[in-house]
């Protein structure tokens, strides 16, 4: 056997090794980077359908009441908002994601203020309608939830991949960065106090 053919194997040996070590951390990467991605799209998805439902939700009280109108101008408002802020899942950034909450949360406040006059009617109350989007924004403020935690999971998931040794060396030179988790809105650790002005 030639001199230079067992330093060549070993070369080869140590390229082919690296190289399968640094595609196996990039292909890692960029699934579970497309994870965290997806689970945003399941979050604006979320929010979407409550965003659908309030069109529904305003015609039905509209129809069943001689209702505030001001509630109702404030909730129509904050649904433009919140439909008008966009966020590209590719460069999600903390600034996006509070501009994307901060409309949310218009949102969540108004529809709040509009639950909470609604006592006053109890023609709305009684609708079949009223009572089946009630429902219905109920169940998908749960999925909203649902939604940011499986986000705040992949995200955890992913930035822990890219964070640890050697992933961290490879992730850099490949260009994966941290995505930013979803916040909770300022104050929410506060209860909500809900107040009856008869």
């Amino acid at each position: 056997m030639k001199k230079w053919l067992i330093p060549a194997i070993i070369i080869a040996i140590v390229v082919f090794v690296i190289y399968s070590f640094t595609a196996g951390v990039n292909n890692t990467a960029v699934e579970k980077e497309e994870n965290a991605k997806m689970a945003w799209a399941n979050v604006e998805s979320s929010y979407q359908r409550r965003n659908d439902l309030i069109g529904n939700l305003v015609q039905t009280v509209e129809g069943a009441a001689d209702f505030e109108r001001g509630t109702l101008t404030d909730v129509i408002e904050a649904r433009s908002r919140a439909t008008s802020v966009n966020v590209d899942a590719d460069n999600l950034s903390a600034a996006q994601i509070q501009q994307f909450q901060e409309a949310q949360s218009g949102v969540s406040s108004a529809l709040s203020r509009l639950l909470v006059s609604v006592e006053r009617y109890p023609d709305i109350k009684a609708n079949q309608n009223f009572l089946q989007l009630q429902s219905q924004l109920e169940g998908t403020e749960n999925r909203i939830n649902v939604a940011r935690d499986r986000y705040n999971e992949a995200v955890a998931d992913y930035n822990t991949y890219i964070r640890v040794f050697p992933n961290n060396i490879f992730a850099g030179m490949f260009g994966f960065e941290k995505m930013e988790r979803f916040q909770a809105d300022a104050g929410a650790e506060n209860a909500p106090e809900v107040e009856f002005d008869f």
